[in-house]
């Protein structure tokens, strides 16, 4: 049976390479994503490796073997799913279900996760925008294309269709900023020497840095 800090491990080296397309995840960036020192996770990928989990390779980082990857796609299938059922059930906010689904994911059986799929009609993504993997870990709602709201330039109309960066001080701001998932809108100005661009939605003008764009994936609207 694996620890909790092993599925935690594990999800977040299949997170950046589902985000970067990257299989390999520097120690560096690990230790980064799990707030723990570089020798912790020196440790634990070694831990890893000797399970058959990843493949640890020294000074560089870790890849998932298929089995990791398995367990590591089940675990995040637990987490968007329970996320999505706290918000369309509790009426929690996207900025309040991240911690909790981190706790709830670790306990509920797969039959309890399997019936929380069925009664939310078995949905393609998260509150965030995620997408969702099935029971056989086939990621779903993968076929749409979008792109980062920084690279869009004036004129374009976008849909919000994923934010990257859910840390809940950012997800309130945009929430203020009346910016949600499936918000409409369109790019009036884009600086790139000066890092900022201008938006459009619901008849208001809303100024944003291109860092914080990067972090905005949009649907290009026609």
């Amino acid at each position: 049976m694996t620890t909790l800090t092993v599925e935690n491990y594990l999800k977040s080296i299949l997170q950046h390479e589902l985000q970067t397309d990257e299989n390999l995840m520097s120690t560096g960036k690990i230790a980064e994503a799990m707030e723990v020192s570089p020798g912790t996770v020196t440790s634990m990928l070694k831990t890893l490796s000797e399970s058959g989990l990843a493949e640890y390779r020294p000074y560089e980082g870790a890849i998932l073997t298929e089995s990791g990857r398995k367990l590591a796609m089940r675990m995040l299938r637990r987490h968007r799913l329970i996320e999505l059922f706290l918000v369309k059930t509790l009426n929690l906010t996207w900025d309040q279900v991240h911690e909790e689904a981190e706790d709830m994911e670790h306990s509920v059986s797969d039959f309890l996760v399997e019936k929380i799929d069925e009664f939310l009609g078995r949905p393609q993504f998260d509150p965030h925008g995620d997408p969702i993997p099935t029971e056989e870990g086939v990621m779903r709602g993968t076929t749409r294309e979008i792109v980062t709201l920084a690279s869009c330039h004036p004129g374009q109309k976008f849909r919000l269709a994923r934010v990257t960066d859910q840390e809940g001080e950012f997800l309130r701001y945009l929430s203020e900023s009346n910016l949600n998932i499936d918000t409409e809108g369109v790019v009036e100005t884009r600086n790139v020497s000066g890092g900022i661009m201008t938006i459009s939605i619901e008849d208001q003008s809303l100024s944003l840095g291109l860092t914080a764009a990067e972090s905005l994936l949009v649907e290009a609207l026609s």
